[in-house]
C-alpha cells in the first residue's frame, strides 16, 4: 500500500531527482519511433547506413594502415595481400549486409564463406565484425530452425581465426572471446526478436480487447433497448388498452343517449395520469435524469404485487370480470421479483382485455411457496378467437401466430421469467387462454 501511495502521489524530492532521467528516456523513445517510421518508409537507407558505418570504422583503417608493422599491432600473425584482393575480401564481408534483413541466411552464408577464406589465407581484417552482424540478423529475422545451423557454422569459422592468433594469445582464450562475441550477437538478436513479438502480441491483444469492448457495448445497448422496449410496451400498452376500453364504454353510453357517469371519466383521467407517470419513470431511468430537473415532479414508486388489487379494479372498470386470489406471503420476496410478477400479470390481463373483450371472465392467481412465485392468468374468451389454428391444446413456448401475437407481449413475459430462472407457458385452453409464469426469487 505504501508503494502504491508513492507512485500515485510522488513527493517533490523524487520528482526533482528523476526529472532529468524521464525526459531523456522519453526523447530516446520518440527518436526510436521516428527511426522506425523512417525505416518502414525507406528500408534501404538504414541498410546502406549500416554498411557505410562498417566501412568507415573497420575497412578504412585496414586500407590506411596496410604496412606490416602497423598491421602487427592489430594481429601478429597476418599475411599482407595486394590491395585489389583486400578490397575484394572487404566487399565480400560488407556488401552482403545490404540484404541482411530481407535474406538473412543468404547474407550470413556469403559472409561466413568470405570469413573462412581470408583466414585460411592468413589475412586478418577488421571487417570480420560483419560476421557477428549477420549472425545477429539471423537470430532476429530468420526462421528459428536455421539459427542452430548458423551458430554451428560460426563456431567452425572461428576456429581458424583462433589458431592464427595463437602467436599472440592462447587458442582457448581467443576462442573464448570470439565465441562470447558470437553468443552476445545471438542473445541480442533473440532479445530484440522476443521483444518485438511481445509488442505485436500486446497490439493484437489491445485490438481484440477493443473489439470485444465494442461488442460488449453493442450487446449492452441492445439489451438495454430490449428492456426499455419491454417496459414501454408494458406501460403504454396496458394503459392504452384500458383507456380504449373505457372510451368505448363511454361511446356506447353516449350512443344510447345516456350521459357517461363521472366515475368513468375519473377512471379515464386516472389511467392517463398513471400512464404518464410510469412513462416519465421509464424515460427518466433511460436518460438518467431522475431528480435532475427541479421543475418536474418526482415519479411515484414503482408498482408491485401490493398494487395488484388496484390493477384488477382498473381492469374491472374497463369491462373484465377479474377474480383475484393471492396465496402466501408476498413481502418475503425481493422487490424486483414482485415487480416482474406484477408486469407479467399486467400484460396477461391487458391481452385478455384486448382479445377476449369486455365481459370476459378472468381468473388471476398469485401463489408464493418459499422462494417460488407463480402467476396464473386464465380467461374464458370465445374458443374461435382464442385457439386459432393450433386447436385447444395447452402447450409451452412462443407462438408465431394467433390472436395473442403482439410482438413484445408474450416475448416480454417469457424474457422476464427467464431472468429469474423460471418457466413460462402460454396457450389456448378450450374457450380461453392461459398464461402461467413461475419465478424463483432466490436467484
Amino acid at each position: 500500500m505504501t508503494l502504491v501511495t508513492r507512485v500515485a502521489r510522488p513527493t517533490p524530492g523524487p520528482v526533482e531527482e528523476t526529472g532529468g532521467t524521464e525526459p531523456l528516456v522519453a526523447r530516446f523513445s520518440r527518436a526510436g519511433q521516428r527511426l522506425r517510421r523512417a525505416d518502414r518508409a525507406h528500408p534501404w537507407v538504414l541498410d546502406a547506413a549500416v554498411v557505410m558505418l562498417v566501412v568507415a570504422m573497420f575497412c578504412v583503417p585496414d586500407l590506411l594502415h596496410g604496412d606490416s608493422e602497423k598491421r602487427g599491432r592489430f594481429l601478429l600473425a597476418s599475411t599482407r595481400l595486394p590491395l585489389p584482393a583486400t578490397l575484394a575480401l572487404q566487399a565480400g564481408l560488407v556488401l552482403p549486409l545490404l540484404w541482411r534483413r530481407r535474406r538473412p541466411v543468404l547474407a550470413f552464408g556469403v559472409i561466413a564463406a568470405v570469413f573462412v577464406l581470408h583466414w585460411s589465407l592468413g589475412t586478418a581484417l577488421r571487417a570480420d565484425i560483419a560476421l557477428f552482424v549477420a549472425l545477429y540478423s539471423v537470430a532476429l529475422r530468420a526462421r528459428t530452425r536455421r539459427l542452430p545451423w548458423a551458430c554451428g557454422i560460426t563456431a567452425g569459422a572461428l576456429v581458424p581465426a583462433a589458431v592464427r592468433v595463437s602467436d599472440a594469445v592462447s587458442v582457448w582464450v581467443a576462442l573464448f572471446f570470439l565465441v562470447s562475441t558470437a553468443t552476445a550477437a545471438v542473445a541480442l538478436g533473440l532479445t530484440v526478436r522476443i521483444r518485438r513479438a511481445q509488442l505485436v502480441g500486446l497490439r493484437e491483444r489491445a485490438a481484440r480487447l477493443e473489439i470485444e469492448r465494442d461488442q460488449r457495448s453493442r450487446l449492452a445497448a441492445a439489451a438495454e433497448r430490449a428492456r426499455v422496449t419491454r417496459d414501454m410496451h408494458d406501460v403504454v400498452g396496458h394503459n392504452l388498452a384500458v383507456l380504449i376500453a373505457l372510451a368505448d364504454a363511454g361511446a356506447r353510453l353516449n350512443g344510447a343517449a345516456r350521459q357517461p357517469p363521472p366515475e368513468l371519466l375519473r377512471l379515464i383521467a386516472g389511467t392517463g395520469r398513471q400512464a404518464l407517470g410510469e412513462l416519465r419513470r421509464v424515460l427518466g431511468v433511460l436518460g438518467e435524469t431522475s431528480g435532475a430537473r427541479g421543475d418536474e415532479p418526482e415519479p411515484g414508486p414503482r408498482p408491485c404485487l401490493a398494487d395488484i388489487d388496484a390493477l384488477c379494479a382498473g381492469m374491472r372498470a374497463a369491462g373484465l370480470d377479474v377474480v383475484h386470489r393471492t396465496v402466501g406471503a408476498l413481502d418475503t420476496l425481493d422487490g424486483e421479483v414482485r415487480l416482474t410478477a406484477y408486469r407479467i400479470a399486467q400484460e396477461a390481463l391487458t391481452n385478455a382485455l384486448k382479445h377476449a373483450g369486455p365481459g370476459a371472465r378472468v381468473k388471476l392467481v398469485v401463489a408464493v411457496t418459499g422462494a417460488r412465485l407463480a402467476v396464473r392468468v386464465q380467461d374464458s374468451g370465445p374458443a374461435h378467437s382464442m385457439s386459432g389454428p393450433r386447436g385447444p391444446a395447452y402447450e409451452e413456448g412462443p407462438y408465431e401466430e394467433g390472436p395473442y401475437e403482439e410482438g413484445h407481449g408474450l416475448v416480454g413475459m417469457r424474457e422476464r421469467t427467464a431472468l429469474y430462472g423460471g418457466r413460462f407457458r402460454a396457450g389456448p385452453t378450450g374457450r380461453g387462454w392461459l398464461v402461467e409464469a413461475v419465478l424463483h426469487g432466490d436467484r
